[in-house]
């Protein structure tokens, strides 16, 4: 789900939590206990000696991080054959700085296709063609998003002789002059991971909180996705919540590059403490899990769009505002501008998609033998969209609209359970899968040093509170 919407949500208008009441502390005492705690956070995620010099803000520690047994290796040279990635040793400052012909950068613009960003700099069509059709991995030449860069090298004639294309800190597309015609190939980089953590709580926002704690928007977002199962974060924020964060830092060369994947979280919300580790299983499934091994991943997802507000709530009484007279509302009605993607919250298989009574355009998706979801006032439906159609978790059915009996853009949503219509926002969700039994020892292996590492940071945060 999308949590944008509400990171900026300003939470201060809600309940807010009693005040502590002051206690009497020695601060001698105080301070030698912080100083252990700080010691042993910083044994567990020091940076390298030699590295202080490169250290993002003092908020985030780094060291580097022992990826699992399994777990794909950044520095391994792969397979050379057609356009597979090959190893580019050194290549991090070949793509920047590459001595013989001269090498332009040039910045995609809004509109751009690569054929008007290089016909700026005077390359003909035939050229282009060329270089688009140069190999299977070329023709992600043809998707440029503005902001993006492309490096072109030209001999003394003006001929274009290479093409450079950063598809992130891993990876380079470089299609290269041979002969008469272009090859395309990937240059694959090695990269450093490090372990960095941040902590937060929240005041007004947690879009806010988490700015100040140091992590970035993708980030914030990962978070809120990761707990969003049990936290709903348009609703049950409150000032005075914390949350606790350990993810990967991307270095190349020794120069940091971008972010990997949060590996542990904890959020506390309204004194409930949720806590995630990432794990990998040796047959390659990655998902976040509790301590005990539980997935925090839930069969559904709690809301199905991003809603700027809930407009009408489950109840067995409610006056139509269509019809004007009492009747059951057995759904939530969320909501948002007309066109927000509407997504099936759970796996299943579409029962029903097509006009009907008030629903208007509606879309009911089977789960299993026990669930029934449905999606109502939708302005139309995904392509491809049908009856007897399997449709994943997350994946857009819909679109909001008004159809039916509405007066205005919503999205009508029902939980159904052995037929029974539940309250969409108090139903008990049934839990995915959790680590298989005979993986259960190499789970606690693995996660067992991130675990105490979120309890280290947790005593450092309350320390420092008090």
């Amino acid at each position: 789900m999308d949590y944008t919407r509400f990171f900026n949500r300003d939470c201060k208008h809600l309940p807010q939590p009693r005040a502590r009441r002051a206690v009497p502390r020695r601060a001698a005492a105080a301070g030698a206990g912080l100083a252990v705690v700080a010691a042993a956070l910083a044994a567990f995620l020091a940076p390298p000696s030699g590295e202080a010099s490169r250290e993002p803000p003092p908020a985030v520690v780094e060291r580097p991080l022992a990826l699992p047994a399994g777990a794909p290796d950044a520095g391994a040279a792969p397979a050379r054959a057609g356009g597979d990635p090959v190893r580019a040793d050194g290549a991090a400052d070949a793509v920047t700085a590459v001595g013989g012909p001269r090498w332009r950068t040039l910045t995609v613009r809004r509109g751009d296709s690569l054929a008007r960003l290089l016909a700026r700099e005077g390359v003909g069509p035939r050229t282009v063609h060329a270089l688009v059709t140069s190999g299977r991995e070329a023709r992600r030449l043809r998707r440029l998003r503005p902001g993006e860069r492309i490096l072109l090298a030209r001999d003394g004639d003006g001929t274009v002789t290479a093409l450079r294309y950063p598809m992130g800190p891993e990876r380079t597309l470089e299609v290269r002059r041979e002969g008469d015609g272009y090859r395309a190939r990937l240059l694959q980089h090695p990269l450093e991971r490090r372990q960095a953590h941040a902590a937060g709580v929240i005041e007004d926002s947690l879009f806010t909180a988490a700015q100040r704690a140091g992590l970035s928007d993708r980030l914030t977002m990962a978070l809120a996705g990761i707990f969003g199962w049990d936290i709903d974060f348009a609703l049950d924020l409150r000032p005075g919540d914390r949350f606790r964060v350990i993810y990967e830092v991307l270095y190349r060369d020794g120069e940091r590059v971008g972010e990997g994947e949060i590996l542990a979280a904890e959020f506390v919300n309204r004194g409930r403490v949720h806590r995630a580790v990432r794990y990998t299983d040796p047959e390659g499934r990655t998902g976040y899990y509790t301590p005990e091994g539980r997935s925090v991943r839930r069969a559904f997802l709690r809301t199905p769009v991003a809603f700027t507000r809930i407009s009408s709530r489950f109840r067995l009484r409610r006056r139509h505002p269509v019809l004007n007279r009492i009747r059951a509302h057995r759904g939530v009605d969320y909501a948002a501008p007309r066109g927000t993607p509407v997504k099936a919250t759970g796996d299943g298989k579409v029962i029903f998609r097509g006009r009907k009574g008030g629903y208007g355009k509606v879309v009911m998706i089977r789960h299993g033998a026990r669930y029934v979801t449905v999606y109502a006032h939708l302005s139309r439906f995904a392509r491809g969209l049908r009856a007897g159609r399997r449709v994943r978790q997350g994946q857009v059915i819909g679109y909001v609209g008004a159809t039916g009996l509405a007066t205005g853009p919503h999205l009508h949503y029902e939980f159904r359970v052995d037929g029974v219509h539940r309250n969409p926002l108090t139903v008990r969700l049934p839990a995915a899968r959790p680590v298989p039994a005979r993986y259960r020892e190499d789970f606690r292996r693995r996660t067992a040093p991130l675990v105490a590492a979120l309890d280290t940071l947790r005593r450092v945060q309350l320390a420092r509170r008090d």
